[in-house]
């Protein structure tokens, strides 16, 4: 199938783009595309109007904001991953987007773009709700800036306006000696997680959990963290028995029930990959000391 006919508008700044998300009746903003084109061809979405945002360079930024990264809404998945920037101070988000699709979809597809579609399985908002990310919010009236926790609304709801614009995301860093550790099950490399868990972790001098923080992807409508968790692992000496007990508050997560998996399935495929995550990024604590 083909979209229905559509006006095609192509702003070359922000407040062009703001502009005319203010002054146009039912118009939608096309970044990379991997998800709305689909979606247009099989006339589950019918837009009068496609704002396209891929001309505007200040959306394509990656750059050092106080202690975090700031990275524009256009930043392609492809361009993060090469960056020496986020490779050095945010490596969860380089082993998450290995993950992401395949090497044709992440070079058009857009970090804002991920977040904005917030599909229950993709990785980028369990990403961000890991590390605490603000995502930075623009429309004609004025700007927000909105904590990755009040980011879903519900399934495939962000916390947009239909006059609204995410224009950037500030995710704070974590110490150089972090560990870290993003996993997935999927029926095939590519596919949508059916569940997955991002986990990052520091330690005290004596080995004990100095800071933790479990971010699912895949098992409720948008990204969950586990505070209870990583209330429980701080101050623990860590052991793959402490990892095992903290994974199962993942028991207590709604779930999906869908025809790729039941809620059941999802949630012990949630604890699973909490504790895997654990472990790992564990593992890389000690490495970053050796």
């Amino acid at each position: 199938m083909k979209p229905a006919p559509f006006s095609y508008h192509r702003p070359e700044s922000v407040d062009d783009a703001l502009a005319m998300l203010a002054n146009l009746e039912d118009a939608k903003i096309l970044a990379g595309g991997q998800s709305l084109m689909a979606m247009m061809n099989f006339r589950y979405l019918a837009p009068e109007h496609i704002i396209d945002i891929n001309r505007i360079p200040e959306l394509t930024e990656i750059r050092e904001e106080g202690d975090g990264i700031r990275f524009g809404a256009m930043v392609r998945q492809r361009d993060a991953l090469d960056s020496p920037m986020v490779q050095a101070r945010c490596p969860l988000l380089i082993e998450a987007l290995e993950n992401v699709g395949h090497i044709q979809t992440r070079n058009r597809g857009t970090v804002g773009g991920s977040l904005s579609h917030l599909d229950p399985s993709a990785e980028m908002p369990a990403v961000f709700s890991a590390l605490d990310a603000t995502l930075h919010v623009g429309s004609a009236r004025g700007t927000r800036d909105i904590p990755i926790a009040d980011w879903s609304l519900g399934y495939m709801m962000p916390n947009l306006e239909p006059d609204e614009l995410l224009v950037g995301i500030t995710a704070p860093c974590w110490p150089k000696d972090h560990g870290y550790a993003f996993l997935e099950m999927a029926r095939r490399h590519g596919d949508f997680a059916m569940a997955g868990a991002g986990a990052l972790m520091t330690l005290n001098s004596d080995g004990t959990i100095a800071r933790v923080a479990v971010a699912l992807t895949g098992v409720d409508t948008g990204p969950v963290r586990l505070h209870d968790a990583e209330i429980a692992l701080i101050g623990q000496l860590p052991s793959e028995a402490v990892f095992a007990a903290a994974a199962k508050s993942a028991e207590t997560v709604a779930g999906i029930d869908d025809v790729h998996a039941s809620a059941a399935y999802r949630q012990r495929l949630a604890v699973v990959y909490a504790r895997r995550a654990l472990i790992k990024a564990h593992d890389r604590t000690l490495q970053g000391r050796a």
